[in-house]
């Protein structure tokens, strides 16, 4: 297994692994949304790949303030496996090259796996802080 960088005209099947990984799917899991973030220096889709297959997937982006890491994904007849830490593993090292020095990582709460999972990797529960949603239409300018 290796990880690596997605690479242009992968989206499909990232958005196949998320959806095999039971990732509850947001309006930005699209191809086009994911070849247009592909284009930032501060933004790394890491997959595992194994025997040319992606099994896994973790999205690392700097938004000059905060790392936020997002999509942590591993099909399921592949986990406790390793894959998972591994990928933040390269998360971190990309954080490194970018002076981060303070990381978020969104975690679905429904999902006690991926709960323990950050827990166990020495992440915290911010209980303080709420997420706050707002989708905007395909075309329009957020306002």
């Amino acid at each position: 297994m290796r990880i690596r960088q997605l690479r242009t005209g992968e989206g499909a099947v990232l958005l196949s692994l998320w959806n095999a990984a039971e990732a509850t799917p947001s309006p930005t899991d699209t191809v086009d949304d994911l070849e247009r973030a592909l284009g930032n220096d501060r933004f790394a889709c890491l997959v595992a790949e194994a025997d040319g297959v992606l099994v896994g997937s973790i999205i690392a982006a700097f938004d000059g303030w905060r790392g936020n890491i997002y999509r942590l994904a591993v099909r399921p007849e592949r986990r406790r496996q390793g894959i998972a830490r591994q990928l933040v593993d390269a998360a971190h090292d990309a954080f490194a090259r970018w002076g981060v020095r303070r990381i978020t990582a969104l975690v679905e709460r429904d999902h006690a796996w991926a709960v323990s999972f950050w827990r166990a990797v020495g992440y915290s529960h911010d209980a303080k802080m709420a997420r706050f949603v707002r989708n905007v239409p395909s075309g329009s300018v957020a306002v």
